[in-house]
């Protein structure tokens, strides 16, 4: 049967160039990549949501209600860092899921010494080839980390760009914003000449000081990711991958007893850039080094690299990844308080009156 002149041609009668302007055209592979790639994020990501995200993974930009009545006369405080040079050895042992943990960890840091809640974090992943599973290994870190800390993972960036990234690699970094209220804001201008400098373990380089010491391990002892080495006590890769821990909890705890004047986030730069960033004019810190031992894995790193003392301070956190300013007679306070969550710690120094903001080893 003849079909009237006012039915439309099936899709195949048509004029191709009608086809090519009303059809949808197959997606490539790159945009399959990263449609995989986004629905995997989406899911992970709501993990983290709480009553204050307004938004759904995949628009223009997050939404997140601040809750004034909690933090009055709020102060926005906000961070962005990278992986740096731990990232290349993360991806070549796997650990995506890992070094992504770390990423968070460390933007918490930055803003908890200031006295600051974290709310929530944002994420960029560019690669020159987006693999689906390790973009889900490394948001699956990221979530857990943001679980954790108690924020929300409320959008980010993924990106392939073949014309920047080599073809294995790819690159992380993370922005995290928080609140404090302004009366507690801690910036270090209440530090005072006889503070007592209380430190909290590292867990090993945390994110810092990758460069030399794969240059040193890897270039000059001439070590394997997998070797075990005596003077470590572990494998050379598991040794340079223990994670960059949280410190929230030790800090809230230790400014619910009210026994800090600020904190300083032992990271790039080592004790002696990180603690000179929190120093007031006419103050320096002095610090015991009969105090406390390094882990063996910075000894041995100044062994292998034969370096100097200072260069070592100045590259290394030397087992030491926060420290508190404590007046002098809330130490015993502030060291009980810290027991009590089984979190070890150890004064290494104190604050001292110098023309010049410093720190001095003795």
């Amino acid at each position: 049967m003849q079909k009237s002149s006012s039915e439309k041609p099936s899709r195949e009668s048509r004029d191709p160039r009608e086809r090519a302007l009303s059809d949808d055209p197959p997606p490539s592979p790159a945009h399959a990549r990263a449609a995989k790639a986004n629905e995997k994020i989406k899911g992970l990501a709501r993990r983290t949501f709480n009553k204050n995200v307004l938004s759904e993974i995949g628009g223009f930009a997050g939404f997140f209600a601040l809750d004034a009545t909690r933090f009055p006369d709020p102060v926005l405080i906000a961070t962005a860092d990278g992986i740096g040079n731990k990232l290349p050895l993360a991806a070549k042992l796997g650990l995506h899921a890992s070094v992504a943990a770390d990423l968070v960890n460390h933007c918490v840091n930055n803003i908890a010494v200031q006295g600051a809640t974290p709310l929530y974090f944002l994420d960029y992943f560019g690669a020159a080839q987006l693999d689906p599973e390790i973009v889900e290994q490394t948001i699956s870190g990221l979530v857990d980390a943001c679980k954790a800390n108690s924020c929300a993972l409320i959008g980010g960036e993924t990106a392939e760009m073949p014309s920047l990234y080599r073809e294995s690699g790819y690159d992380l970094a993370g922005f995290m914003t928080g609140v404090v209220s302004r009366p507690r804001l801690l910036t270090g201008e209440a530090i005072q000449d006889g503070d007592c400098l209380l430190a909290l373990p590292s867990n090993g380089l945390h994110s810092t000081g990758y460069r030399l010491a794969q240059e040193l391990f890897f270039e000059r002892a001439r070590y394997t990711h997998t070797q075990y080495v005596n003077e470590l006590g572990d494998k050379v890769g598991a040794a340079l991958m223990r994670p960059h821990r949280s410190y929230l909890s030790p800090i809230r705890k230790l400014i619910q007893a009210e026994v800090v004047h600020a904190f300083a986030h032992i990271t790039g730069g080592g004790i002696t850039g990180n603690l000179s960033r929190v120093l007031p004019k006419g103050l320096a810190a002095q610090i015991d080094l009969s105090a406390w031992e390094p882990p063996p894995l910075f000894g041995h790193l100044q062994k292998v690299g034969d370096i100097e003392r200072e260069e070592m301070f100045s590259t290394f956190n030397m087992g030491i990844g926060m420290i508190a300013f404590v007046p002098a007679d809330l130490v015993k306070k502030a060291r009980l308080t810290l027991t009590r969550m089984n979190e070890r710690s150890f004064v290494i120094g104190r604050v001292v009156r110098r023309v010049q903001r410093k720190v001095l080893y003795s």
